[in-house]
């Protein structure tokens, strides 16, 4: 039986990248064709967004993908025989949600989902414990009219195959591997012969290493994904949305929740738009009116086929009269551009968060720069799984920052540069900045370009 599910998987997994590699990407050649670049478009044209059936094919040819490849080479990096995990309805831990094929929305009852390596070169076993399949991506491994009881269907599951070690999701720093509930796992153990109970061990990096990796058919789609955020957010800081004079930040916030609804899709966390005054301490936000002589600073996020971006860019409104940004006012954006430069050359596989942050901190010192940086990986989640490079409010070494940086991992650079503004009477505005990158091992490159010019809005 179960060599008859592997060969099934194989089936699966040819005929899902093959949808992958030919079928949705052909028909959204839009989103396809956007590949990663140092520079970013001033008013990029908005990728066409998948109609529904298609985007879960192509999430589950991403998820097979993943199965057939993540799953085995972090298991054998980190020497794990099995690993278990387990979900319960509308209670979905971060490993498990990402697990699920695009029609099960949620864990069904209770999910549980186990990986066991025989060895010798064999194929990774994958067993739902569970009432319902979920796309052929796991075998069934459970029968309740035989056996009722779904704890002993898991222990005689892990007695008949004799597991070196077993590693469930705990963990006391990171949220997203700390997926077992006490309940969960009382329940599990109390079912085990005793002799299986010392053999548990945390699967922290295995959640971790799930969470974090991005794969080739990933970063095929992820620039066009962000491409269509920065599509929204130039509209946004546009006269087609902000009338000065008459507009609110507030009015921006609430243009950008309909406009993403309208579209099919979500945001992450509630859109910011602030404004950065001559002569106000500190950014504006709620019922501020848009004034001339504004600048404008705006944090927006988006999830498209379950990966997201976290982005911050800059406006000016520009007085009557008014052709160019102010002199002051460039000068800080390419300050924080300089801080990005730092960061980006201070990456290292094995460094530790707080390694590259150190490193990056002394680089823009010793240029002179006042930088803050605070960036944080991205993909599956927007604050996601992975070493923190920083905080805003601590700039030194943290303990979430001491796992290691990995090769194939996505990231928001996330950051600000404070500097004098001449033209506003030397007044120290903080210039924030924010914008998704791929680390492959050896360098960083921006998804989709960075700002490197404060966008300008003309008032008349």
């Amino acid at each position: 039986m179960r060599t008859g599910f592997r060969y099934a998987a194989l089936r699966l997994s040819a005929a899902c990248m093959a949808l992958a590699a030919a079928g949705p990407l052909m028909a959204q050649a839009s989103l396809d064709s956007v590949t990663m670049s140092d520079v970013e478009q001033a008013s990029p044209a908005a990728p066409e967004i998948l109609p529904m059936r298609e985007q879960a094919k192509l999430i589950n040819a991403i998820l097979a993908d993943r199965l057939d490849t993540i799953v085995p080479r972090l298991m054998r990096e980190q020497k794990i025989s099995m690993w278990v995990l387990m979900a319960r309805e509308y209670f979905e831990e971060p490993v498990v949600a990402t697990m699920l094929n695009a029609e099960s929305m949620h864990a069904r009852r209770r999910t549980i989902l186990i990986f066991f390596d025989p060895g010798n070169g064999k194929p990774v076993e994958r067993l739902t414990v569970s009432r319902y399949g979920l796309g052929g991506l796991f075998q069934p491994a459970w029968d309740p009219d035989k056996q009722p009881d779904q704890w002993k269907a898991v222990a005689d599951i892990i007695a008949a195959r004799n597991p070196g070690n077993i590693a469930i999701n705990t963990s006391a720093l990171s949220a997203f591997a700390d997926g077992m509930t006490l309940s969960q796992y009382e329940e599990m153990t109390a079912a085990l012969p005793e002799q299986f109970r010392s053999r548990i061990v945390s699967g922290e990096r295995l959640s971790i290493g799930w969470l974090e990796a991005r794969t080739p058919m990933e970063m095929r789609i992820y620039p066009g994904i962000l491409r269509l955020a920065h599509s929204i957010m130039a509209d946004a800081f546009s006269r087609k949305v902000i009338t000065p004079g008459k507009t609110t930040t507030a009015d921006v916030v609430w243009w950008y929740r309909q406009r993403v609804n309208d579209l099919g899709l979500k945001v992450w966390f509630q859109p910011s738009v602030a404004v950065i005054r001559q002569g106000e301490k500190g950014m504006l936000e709620g019922d501020t009116v848009i004034q001339p002589g504004d600048m404008l600073w705006t944090d927006f996020g988006i999830t498209y086929l379950r990966l997201n971006t976290d982005t911050q860019h800059l406006a000016y409104v520009a007085k009557p009269g008014e052709t160019a940004v102010p002199a002051g006012l460039r000068a800080g954006l390419a300050d924080a551009n300089k801080v990005q430069d730092a960061l980006l050359s201070s990456y290292k596989v094995g460094a530790t968060g707080n390694q590259v942050l150190a490193a990056a901190r002394a680089k823009s010192l010793a240029q002179g720069l006042k930088p803050s940086i605070y960036s944080h990986p991205l993909g599956y989640h927007g604050h996601a799984a992975g070493p923190s490079l920083g905080f805003w409010d601590n700039q030194n070494a943290d303990p979430r920052g001491e796992n290691p940086v990995h090769a194939n991992t996505t990231w928001s650079i996330e950051l600000s540069a404070r500097k004098d503004v001449p033209e506003w009477g030397g007044q120290g505005v903080e210039f924030r900045t924010e914008e998704n990158a791929f680390f492959d091992g050896k360098q960083v490159r921006f998804l989709d370009g960075r700002q490197t010019e404060i966008r300008l809005i003309p008032s008349d």
